[in-house]
């Protein structure tokens, strides 16, 4: 899933790649390796210590997400012109419904204002970096890290995406994205 994320990432121009690791793992060729960190958001912030200083906007993408679209990132990062982060996301199709622990059901939301958040997400450095600068507890507790430029006070858009980025999770979603990926091919 990684080659195909970094494919993408090679087709949308993008050309400083650095990926959080599990340890032992070999960086793939063309890109910077990083230990990942104790949560998601631990290490992107490793990943974006080891960035080359002097760039204005990042990019931070799920290699779980390998059926993104290269042009999905330069929508992203296009998207910074108006805002300290953008965030790729689709329409939620389906009712959502708020429950209790105990199942019974508190509330319809209204779905034509949700949405399923993705990456990527691009971000401007400086406002990233502001957001990352938070203790563990904080950072382990993000589902993502807009939520945590949101939480700095940042403004956050979202840039629609198709639900074919969908996140690989369960042995069902893979043999999903890997005969969508073959018909790509």
């Amino acid at each position: 899933m990684l080659a195909w994320s970094l494919d993408a990432l090679r087709a949308a121009g993008i050309d400083e790649i650095v990926v959080a690791l599990p340890p032992g793992v070999a960086a793939p060729p063309g890109t910077v390796g990083v230990p990942g960190g104790a949560s998601r958001s631990g290490s992107v912030r490793a990943a974006l210590a080891a960035a080359r200083p002097g760039a204005e906007a990042v990019v931070v993408h799920d290699a779980a997400r390998p059926l993104v679209e290269p042009e999905a990132f330069g929508r992203a990062l296009a998207a910074l012109a108006t805002a300290d982060a953008a965030i790729a996301a689709a329409r939620v199709a389906d009712t959502i419904k708020e429950a209790e622990p105990d199942g019974v059901v508190t509330g319809t939301l209204d779905r034509s204002r949700l949405w399923a958040i993705q990456t990527p997400q691009a971000f401007r450095r400086a406002a990233l970096e502001r957001a990352l600068d938070v203790p563990e507890h904080v950072l382990a507790a993000a589902t993502d890290d807009a939520a945590l430029v949101e939480r700095a006070g940042g403004r956050v858009v979202v840039v629609e995406s198709s639900p074919a980025n969908f996140k690989v999770t369960t042995p069902h979603d893979l043999a999903v994205a890997e005969r969508l990926l073959r018909e790509r091919c």
